[in-house]
């Protein structure tokens, strides 16, 4: 293993870390396979991070390049921050699958071939001249030819399954062959598949017969000489569980409702990769939770600010070009002051883009995307897990400010997945509001006001509709202050911009750290959303060379930390790694005054900690010349 120091113990190597990625096509079950050995990994206590990588079309076509999927996992007996840079092991299932991934694997990696489908017409598809298992070109990794469909269609051949049906769970065989290899249990997959087939029996016992002889497999064999052993992770003391990002934003959605005491309701259409935040919170009526799949992304923004004009937590779901489609009504929740919740799961763009590839360019939409001043508090998480934290953050600022709130995902983070600390209910802010059940005219007059607002937050006050006495209107034209009335007064214009803005730039937000263990670095490297586990790693690998560099990150992107200008300022040189052309690094350049330097990827993938080491390690030896 050429990443994972280890040594033998008992026939097996000891590893502190390994990657694996699954790859073939993408009717092959390389997401499911992937989220298995995912799910063992986690239930065993290893540190864990994944990265999902797969077509946009439902049915690219088959053997070929575009439809190439694959699963990436890295996990680990100590804590980790990203799904690795380069795998230690490729399990390649065609040769498409091969041609698309071997040049990340360095060499004298594991490379486990599925020989049945290196077929001539496959060789061909991909542009293989000849069969590249047969020559001397994979001699410099250590390669195990395996005929996984073949060897499937002989364990199943009592089950009465057709061929066809029978191949189809060849993925299982490579993972009950890779959980031999690396010591996984074996009892959780085979509930799972038990449970998902639950309907089709004959279906989930092949299943299971394939896992089983992809194990008996490995066991009986000769062609691997050792297994194995990545040890559980020293993680804090707790209840955790494998989640995903969109899975953990759905659960602090769920949460921010019963912490505040509010029904949650979704207006939303689905778009990948959003989608899955609707699923989820579609389970949990039980907590409150009303979804609604609306026929297109205005009617389900609409829907969402209607909710909250009745009183209810409101949020909508999307991505870029349909964050682009709610930017009318955004603006209108901003002139109403009403609290919404609009999470943009960011994917490659423009247009449609890449609808199954990350980005984090969806920023400077997020910020000035609609017509008017109209400001909007941004937040973005910086993992899978901390999309839980983000959405509790974003309902905090709504609930407390009325106003709507950008919480920024990206595709990395929304299908990636690691530990979860089960946190406790009771430990979780409390998010409870005061409505509005009284006439508050300043004059006396007994009427009731819209616009009368709190000192502190400059938040109005929030009527349910229907409280008697407390009739009002609200809609799109400028509002009187105070009274709430239409008005085209220049100076009540102005005034209202102006509050409007103010009331943002008051949001109480916590300062940035620095994380500087030397406290003698000169260099800073700053970053924001799905940067911060390349960033970290990255980090580590500079001071593992004997060089001091400082990270901090960003959650709060409008309004940005207080301190933040003097932290810029401390430091010599400012490096900003952004999967865009540098909008942070515009912004920050603006405001501050400070020449960041930035770094930018928009390659759909994630930034490898390879590629920042090097970076970073040119702009921390240049300093110090």
């Amino acid at each position: 293993m050429s990443t994972a120091n280890g040594h033998r113990t008992n026939g097996a190597q000891k590893l502190n870390r390994v990657v694996i990625r699954f790859a073939g096509d993408s009717g092959d079950g390389m997401q499911l396979t992937g989220d298995r050995f995912t799910s063992e990994a986690a239930a065993f206590g290893n540190d864990l991070a994944t990265l999902p990588n797969f077509p946009a079309e439902i049915r690219a076509p088959a053997g070929t390049l575009p439809g190439v999927s694959s699963f990436q996992l890295h996990f680990a007996d100590y804590d980790i921050l990203t799904p690795g840079d380069r795998p230690d092991v490729l399990v390649a299932m065609n040769p498409a699958a091969l041609k698309a991934n071997l040049g990340d694997l360095p060499h004298g990696g594991i490379l486990i071939v599925n020989t049945d489908e290196f077929s001539k017409r496959n060789l061909s598809k991909v542009g293989y001249d000849s069969n590249p298992l047969e020559g001397d070109d994979l001699d410099r990794y250590q390669v195990h030819q395996v005929a996984m469909a073949t060897l499937t269609q002989g364990a199943l051949e009592g089950t009465g399954l057709g061929k066809k049906d029978a191949e189809r769970c060849k993925n299982m065989f490579a993972l009950g062959l890779l959980s031999w290899m690396y010591h996984r249990p074996t009892e959780g997959t085979e509930r799972f598949l038990r449970e998902k087939f639950a309907k089709k029996p004959q279906i989930a016992e092949a299943n299971v017969l394939a896992f089983r002889a992809g194990w008996n497999y490995g066991e009986t064999t000769e062609s691997f000489a050792v297994t194995y052993e990545v040890a559980p992770a020293k993680l804090p003391e707790g209840t955790y569980r494998q989640i995903t990002g969109n899975t953990a934003l759905a659960y602090g959605i769920v949460a921010a409702g019963q912490r505040s005491e509010l029904p949650v309701f979704l207006g939303t259409y689905p778009i990948t990769p959003a989608s899955d935040v609707l699923h989820e919170l579609a389970k949990h009526k039980n907590f409150g939770v009303t979804t609604f799949q609306a026929e297109d992304e205005i009617a389900g923004v609409g829907a969402a600010l209607g909710a909250s004009f009745g009183g209810a937590l409101g949020v909508t779901t999307t991505s870029g070009p349909g964050l682009a489609l709610k930017s009318e009504t955004i603006g209108l929740a901003v002139a109403l002051e009403l609290p919404l919740l609009v999470c943009d799961i960011q994917r490659g763009g423009p247009s449609t883009g890449l609808p199954t590839k990350t980005e984090q360019a969806d920023l400077l939409q997020a910020l000035h995307g609609r017509n008017g001043e109209s400001p909007v508090p941004v937040i973005a998480p910086c993992s899978p897990a901390d999309c839980f934290d983000a959405a509790l953050d974003a309902a905090r600022i709504a609930l407390t400010y009325r106003t709507p709130v950008l919480l920024l995902s990206d595709g990395a983070i929304a299908n990636g997945s690691e530990p979860w600390l089960v946190p406790d209910v009771e430990q979780l802010p409390d998010l409870r509001v005061q409505f509005a059940t009284e006439p508050n005219a300043p004059d006396g007059s007994g009427e009731f006001w819209p616009y009368v607002r709190d000192p502190e937050t400059l938040a109005r006050e929030w009527a349910v509709p229907g409280t008697p006495g407390l009739e009002h209107r609200v809609g799109g034209l400028e509002k009187a202050e105070g009274k709430g009335n239409i008005s085209y007064d220049p100076d009540n214009h102005d005034k209202m911009v102006r509050i409007r803005q103010a009331k943002v730039d008051g949001v109480q937000v916590p300062d940035v750290t620095v994380d500087d263990p030397s406290g003698e670095a000169r260099v800073l490297v700053l970053g924001w959303g799905s940067s911060y586990g390349p960033i970290g790693a990255a980090c580590r690998r500079v001071r593992a060379q004997g060089m001091s560099i400082a990270q901090a990150h960003l959650r709060h992107l409008n309004p940005m930390p207080g301190n933040l200008g003097d932290v810029l300022r401390s430091y010599d040189k400012v490096i900003v790694p952004e999967m865009n052309l540098g909008q942070l690094a515009m912004l920050l350049r603006a405001r501050y005054l400070v020449d960041v330097q930035s770094y930018t990827k928009v390659a759909g993938l994630p930034f490898r900690a390879e590629e920042l080491q090097n970076v970073l390690t040119d702009v921390v030896q240049g300093v110090s010349a």
